[in-house]
């Protein structure tokens, strides 16, 4: 009989014993080659969950001390924003940081990741902790990221300090996107809570762009300091699309609204003229959008730090 027949119902009872017979064939050494595997873990990676008095919500830190003794004044510490997503690749990169580019020679960094409960990279609860207040009726659930500073300040700092001896001369925060947003508010309301800021593909366009409101009283603030603080700010070249009189649609129109680029550099650029930091630096980091643009941003933010 011709295969182009149709079956009939014996040869389909035949045809579907040997399907079961070969995916059992298959199951076996599947299941034999699952044996013996582990969950990755990051060398020298601690991760503790823990509740916060100020905050009242969950927070998942994981932290990377150096190995070897700790310099003299204490080690570098930086602490990244979205520490699920941020905090293995930060916590690799600090491993080598000693030897790179400029920041050769220095001393590698303590990481601290601030994340969520849970294995995703991303959580709801980042647009809750990193948005700030924007003076007008808001979503309930946005706008808390002065009480998440508290939060940073008089409970992470404290208890990260038990794990190793920190200089607290030389402390950063890294932020992307929202938490890009975050770090500028926090740079902007209270500058002497780190030395270093590194504002990734900041969300400038929040809230109608009430973040630069609160650079009101930034240079008073910034007076009072015995050091000036340092800033880079990152964005992707795709983050914004390019103004060749096209009618946009969708996401593209959005993303032109934002304008995510010029919002970043302008604001370089003004903090640049008015030489209130110590450094400021801008890149555009070719070829990368919003959510790739987030580990060169890493990388530069971390030799920023030390260099």
């Amino acid at each position: 009989m011709s295969d182009s027949l149709p079956c009939r119902p014996d040869r389909r009872r035949l045809l579907g014993v040997a399907a079961v017979t070969t995916l059992a064939g298959l199951a076996a050494p599947l299941a034999h080659a699952a044996e013996g595997w582990q969950a990755a873990t990051l060398p020298a990676g601690l991760q503790r969950d823990i509740k916060s008095a100020i905050t009242g919500q969950h927070y998942r830190i994981f932290v990377a001390v150096p190995s070897g003794p700790a310099p003299a004044a204490g080690y570098p510490v930086l602490y990244a924003l979205d520490g699920n997503a941020t905090f293995p690749t930060l916590a690799l990169m600090s491993r080598f940081a000693g030897g790179r580019g400029r920041a050769g020679g220095q001393t590698p960094p303590v990481i601290v990741g601030i994340g969520y409960p849970g294995d995703q990279p991303w959580n709801v609860a980042r647009g809750r902790d990193y948005t700030p207040p924007t003076g007008a009726a808001g979503p309930a659930n946005e706008g808390g990221a002065d009480l998440f500073l508290d939060f940073i300040e008089k409970e992470l700092k404290p208890l990260v300090a038990t794990l190793a001896q920190l200089d607290p001369a030389r402390q950063a925060l890294y932020g992307h996107s929202y938490g890009g947003l975050c770090t500028l508010h926090a740079l902007f309301t209270r500058p002497a809570m780190f030395q270093t800021w590194v504002a990734a593909s900041p969300s400038i366009w929040y809230g109608e762009r009430a973040i630069l409101s609160g650079m009101d009283g930034f240079a008073k603030r910034l007076a009072a300091l015995p050091a000036k603080p340092s800033l880079m700010l990152t964005v992707g070249e795709l983050e914004q699309p390019a103004a060749n009189g096209a009618v946009l649609e969708g996401r593209e129109a959005i993303a032109a609204r934002r304008r995510m680029v010029d919002e970043a550099r302008e604001l370089a650029g003004r903090l640049q003229a008015e030489q209130t930091l110590a450094r400021v630096q801008f890149h555009l980091l070719a070829q990368e959008n919003h959510g790739s643009a987030m580990f060169p941003a890493m990388a530069r933010g971390l030799e920023f730090f030390l260099a």
